[in-house]
C-alpha cells in the first residue's frame, strides 16, 4: 500500500518553515533536516491532495543525481542520517526515505534553468520575441524542437503563492554578482548536458530542468534543494517524441495540461484534482525514477 505524508509536525526539532513541497527543520547551527512531503504544486500553487510516495521518489532521485554530479560541484548532503538527529523512533519511521540532513547554507535568490528544447514559457517568449530570457534563438523553431546547444535561462525564486519570473543573465548578475552568476551558468549547463546524455540512454529526454545553489560560509558555490526530478524537470519518453507537438511526459506537465483544460486561472485556491489525475501522476513519477535509476 502506498504511503502518504502531506505535512510533518515533528516534535524532536524546531520547524523553520514549509516550502511548496519540503518541510525544513533546524538541527543545529550547521545542519538542517529537509523532509520531502507528497504535496504537489503547479503554477506555484500548492494543491490540497497529495501524490502518494512522491516525496520518497523525489528524495531518492535527487540523491542519485547528487552522487552522480559531485565530480562537478559539491552538494548540500551530509553523512548524517535521520536517526542521528531525531530522538523519536516514530518520527524516524514517518520521514524515513523522505528526509535528508543537509548543510546550512545561504541560498541564492535565483533558479538556474537550463533548456535543451523549446517548450513551456520559453516557447511562449520565443513566439512573441524570437528570444527567451534575452537570448536570441534561431528562427523557424517548432514546438518541442531541440536547440543547437543548451541555454541558461534563469528565473526569480518566487515566494509561496507567487510566480517565478524569467530574467536575463544581466539581471542574474545584479542579483548574485557576475562571478557567481557565471559559475552557476557554466555548472548548470554541464550538469544538464551530462544528465541529458545519461537519460537518453535510458529512453528519457530531459527537455529542461531547474537547479538551486547556495553559498557556504567560505563563499563556495554548493548545489542544494533537489536535482533533476519530475518536479524540477521535463522528462519526455524518447519513443513517442515528435517535433511540433507537446510531448507526453513523466513529470507534472500532465497535471499542468489538466489544469489548462479546465481553464483554471492559476490563482489560489487550487482546484480539487480527480483521483485519476493523482494516480496517473504517481505512475509517471515512479516510471521516471525507475528508468533513470535502473
Amino acid at each position: 500500500m502506498k504511503s502518504t505524508v502531506y505535512e510533518t509536525n515533528l516534535r524532536s526539532l524546531p520547524l523553520l518553515g514549509r516550502g511548496k513541497v519540503r518541510d525544513i527543520y533546524a538541527v543545529d547551527s550547521d545542519h538542517l533536516l529537509i523532509v520531502a512531503t507528497d504535496r504537489l504544486s503547479a503554477f506555484d500553487v500548492v494543491f490540497p491532495e497529495p501524490i502518494p510516495e512522491k516525496g520518497k521518489i523525489l528524495n531518492d532521485l535527487s540523491s542519485f543525481w547528487f552522487e552522480k554530479m559531485k565530480i562537478l560541484i559539491q552538494n548540500h548532503l551530509t553523512n548524517l542520517r535521520v536517526s542521528d538527529v531525531l530522538s523519536d523512533s516514530s518520527e524516524c519511521d514517518l520521514v524515513g526515505g523522505r528526509g535528508v540532513v543537509v548543510k546550512r547554507l545561504t541560498p541564492l535568490p535565483i533558479e538556474a534553468v537550463v533548456r535543451g528544447y523549446i517548450i513551456g514559457s520559453g516557447w511562449e517568449d520565443y513566439c512573441k520575441t524570437g528570444r527567451t530570457s534575452g537570448i536570441e534563438l534561431e528562427s523557424g523553431l517548432s514546438l518541442a524542437e531541440k536547440l543547437t546547444s543548451p541555454i541558461f535561462t534563469p528565473s526569480t525564486k518566487a515566494k509561496l503563492g507567487s510566480h517565478d519570473e524569467n530574467i536575463d543573465f544581466n539581471e542574474a548578475c545584479n542579483l548574485v554578482g557576475a562571478k557567481i552568476a557565471d559559475q552557476i551558468r557554466s555548472t548548470s549547463i554541464e550538469i544538464y548536458s551530462r544528465a541529458a546524455e545519461y537519460a537518453l540512454n535510458k529512453g528519457i529526454i530531459i527537455a529542461d530542468t531547474k537547479m538551486e545553489f547556495g553559498l557556504s560560509s567560505e563563499g563556495e558555490l554548493v548545489l542544494i534543494d533537489e536535482l533533476l526530478t519530475p518536479d524540477s524537470s521535463r522528462f519526455w519518453p524518447l519513443d513517442s517524441y515528435t517535433i511540433g507537438n507537446s510531448p507526453k511526459s513523466f513529470d507534472k506537465q500532465f497535471v499542468r495540461d489538466y489544469l489548462e483544460s479546465i481553464k483554471w486561472d492559476k490563482s489560489p485556491p487550487a482546484p480539487k484534482l480527480p483521483r485519476s489525475v493523482i494516480e496517473k501522476t504517481f505512475a509517471r513519477y515512479k516510471a521516471a525514477h525507475d528508468l533513470l535509476t535502473s
